[in-house]
């Protein structure tokens, strides 16, 4: 039962249950407990968002993708959910650069990730994403609306016979991948 969902592009909400991606870029949305780096939530419901997606932030081969909308719908269709795996601090634009294959991002977001409020770390999460045994429809309610990370959703929803988008080994070796890039990257 999961009663909290993560605002994230319609286009990678998709990836994520699809088995495409397995990683999220956030600045927000973070907390510090005992001296680590983490989500507010560890498990959480994706919650699709369509008006910020830009054809220009992917890579041309997401382009065709991109399900573009002048403003969020009145129904939200929330299709699955993820568990965070790991969190990394992301140690240079370099570091991060040798990931490519692993994410749709085009170069134009990536340097907005880097350029927004330089001094806050940017955090990428390792996450293992689950398809809901069938999609639940929502109202877009105004409590949901506005620029935020975290929806506290006013019903629980039951998760159980969502199926796997990765293998657990599957992203078990993306983990181990950014870890292994990301040591190598510090001094």
């Amino acid at each position: 039962m999961i009663d909290v969902a993560l605002k994230e592009w319609h286009l990678l909400c998709q990836a994520l249950i699809h088995g495409e991606q397995a990683i999220l870029l956030r600045k927000g949305g973070i907390l510090e407990a005992n001296n680590e780096f983490e989500l507010e939530y560890r498990r959480f419901l994706l919650y699709p968002t369509y008006i910020h997606q830009q054809v220009t932030h992917v890579k041309p081969e997401w382009q065709g993708r991109i399900e573009q909308r002048a403003a969020e719908p009145e129904k939200i269709a929330l299709a699955g959910y993820a568990e965070a795996v790991k969190i990394f601090e992301v140690p240079s634009r370099a570091a991060f650069e040798q990931l490519d294959d692993l994410h749709m991002w085009a170069k134009p977001l990536i340097d907005m990730r880097f350029s927004y409020r330089p001094e806050k770390p940017l955090y990428l999460v390792v996450v293992r994403a689950f398809k809901l045994a069938a999609p639940l429809v929502i109202d877009n309610t105004p409590e949901y609306a506005g620029c935020k990370s975290w929806v506290p959703l006013a019903q629980t929803v039951d998760v159980s016979g969502a199926t796997p988008a990765l293998a657990e080994a599957r992203v078990a070796a993306v983990v181990e991948r950014i870890g292994r890039t990301f040591a190598e990257a510090r001094p």
